[in-house]
């Protein structure tokens, strides 16, 4: 079997990691709107661990934006590249969700991230971070408001609220679904605020979180268990990619 390998020079601790955050932060780019919603391409990435094997798998689900069908998926499958660690969980992600992204045969629009741009205690997510590495225009939708707080917004869906760090706003919470738990949007990079509230709503025509979301979630659950199932530690198997039939 193939492995994906960690990087060479990837941080192995607390305190390059960090450093590496520093570096990068400065290059994200906010000041650009962002594809508009409902056209070309988007992108659903998430990841899955088996810490027993250290495993994690990575999928990347591309959606016609318009009608929220799937054009191509892919997957890859590595060994886990950092301990787990809050406000660094990108750098256990990224090497296997890059790898997902290249196996793509097709160009991903924007991206979806589960999780954090902005809205990071060091205002560098797995969003940014993803982001900054691909020149991509990425978003981040997570199911939680990780340290910060927001007042409740409206009860009807399209409701939102601001996402607070003391006075400074660091993305949305948004009601998704009538009287549901809102999701909670911020900017990853290349994108506006507003368009990435604007995104969320439109890949969440059903259900309280985006299709991007459910589907990569879905996929790389199913990659792991796939590896899993003939995997001794340190295995890995070779990413996998599938073009959507066409109808």
């Amino acid at each position: 079997m193939t492995t994906v390998g960690v990087p060479a020079g990837w941080p192995a601790t607390e305190e390059e990691a960090r450093a590496v955050q520093d570096e990068l932060r400065g290059r994200v780019v906010r000041d650009e709107p962002g594809p508009p919603p409902a056209r070309g391409h988007v992108t659903g990435v998430d990841v899955a661990y088996d810490d027993g094997l250290d495993l994690v798998a990575a999928a990347a689900v591309v959606l016609d934006a318009a009608t929220l069908e799937v054009v191509a998926e892919a997957t890859a499958v590595g060994r886990v590249s950092f301990p787990y660690v809050p406000g660094l969980l990108a750098f256990r992600e990224i090497p296997t969700v890059l790898a997902a992204l290249d196996r793509l045969p097709c160009p991903p629009g924007l991206v979806v991230c589960d999780g954090y741009g902005l809205a990071h205690p060091r205002r560098f997510g797995l969003a940014s971070h993803l982001g900054v590495l691909t020149g991509l225009p990425v978003v981040g939708v997570a199911k939680n408001p990780f340290t910060f707080t927001y007042d409740e917004p409206g009860p009807a869906r399209g409701a939102s609220a601001a996402l607070l760090a003391g006075t400074e706003e660091v993305g949305r919470a948004l009601r998704t679904r009538d009287g549901v738990k809102p999701v909670f949007v911020s900017v990853g990079h290349r994108v506006s605020l507003d368009n990435a509230v604007a995104h969320t709503l439109a890949l969440t025509p059903r259900y309280r979180l985006p299709e991007t979301t459910r589907r990569a979630d879905a996929l790389c659950r199913l990659a792991l268990r796939e590896a899993a199932q003939g995997a001794v530690p340190g295995d890995v198997q070779e990413p996998a990619t599938r073009q959507a039939p066409t109808s």
